[in-house]
C-alpha cells in the first residue's frame, strides 16, 4: 500500500467513526515515515514545477512539500482527502504533505522527526500565500488542508486559525457561485470547522 493510500483509507476510517488500536497507529506511523522522500526526489519535484530548492526568487518563499513529494500518478494530481479534484501540485502536493503530517503528530506526538516534521512545516507554511489567505486558484483551495493542519497539530495558533477561517469565509460563497470550486471544498471546509468545534461558517 502507497503511503498515499494509506493516508486517505485511515482518514476515511477514523471520519466514518472507526477506532484504532495504538499498535496499529503505531505502525501506520511507521510506514509513513518509510514513505519520507529522499534529496534527490524532493530536488527533481521542484525542478519539474519550476521552483528550484524550493524558494521564491527573494529566497524566503517554500511554496512545495518539504518531507512528503506526492509519487508521480500518470500526471493526473492525487484526489484530497475529502476530494477536491485539484489541478495544481500548489493543492495536491501540500494537502497530501500535510494530511500526512497531520496523521503522523496524531499518531507518534512525541517522536522527534514527527516533532521536527511539524515545526519545519509551520515555518515553511508561513512563507506561503495560501496559508496567508491568498484567494488566487487553488490558492484558495489550499488554504484548507492548512487550517485542518493547524486545526490538529498547532491549535494554540488561533489568530493564524482564525484569520484563515475569516479569509474562507469572505471568499467562499462567490467562488461557489462562479464555478471556481465545487462541493467538495464546502465539505472540505465543514470538516475542518467540526474539527475545530466550529457548527457555523460565519
Amino acid at each position: 500500500m502507497t503511503a498515499y493510500d494509506l493516508m486517505i483509507k485511515t482518514n476515511h476510517h477514523l471520519l466514518q467513526g472507526g477506532a484504532l488500536t495504538d499498535a496499529q497507529k503505531a505502525g501506520i506511523a511507521r510506514q509513513l515515515l518509510a514513505a519520507r522522500s529522499d534529496e534527490r526526489t524532493k530536488q527533481s519535484f521542484y525542478r519539474g514545477v519550476r521552483y528550484p530548492g524550493n524558494v521564491d526568487a527573494n529566497g524566503e518563499g517554500r511554496m512545495y512539500p518539504g518531507y512528503f513529494i506526492p509519487a508521480y500518478n500518470g500526471g493526473k494530481k492525487l484526489q484530497t482527502v475529502v476530494p477536491m479534484s485539484p489541478k495544481t501540485h500548489i493543492l495536491s502536493a501540500n494537502a497530501y504533505e500535510l494530511e500526512i503530517i497531520r496523521l503522523l503528530h496524531l499518531f507518534a506526538p512525541g517522536d522527534p522527526v514527527v516533532q521536527d516534521m511539524v515545526k519545519g512545516t509551520l515555518a515553511r507554511l508561513r512563507t506561503t500565500c495560501f496559508a496567508n489567505g491568498c484567494p488566487q486558484g487553488e490558492c484558495f483551495h489550499a488554504a484548507l488542508p492548512v487550517l485542518r493542519f493547524l486545526a490538529a497539530a498547532a491549535p494554540d495558533e488561533t489568530a493564524w486559525i482564525n484569520k484563515l477561517i475569516a479569509f474562507i469565509n469572505a471568499h467562499i460563497a462567490e467562488k461557489l457561485n462562479a464555478k471556481k470550486c465545487n462541493n467538495g471544498v464546502l465539505r472540505y471546509y465543514r470538516l475542518c470547522l467540526s474539527e475545530l468545534g466550529i457548527t457555523e461558517t460565519n
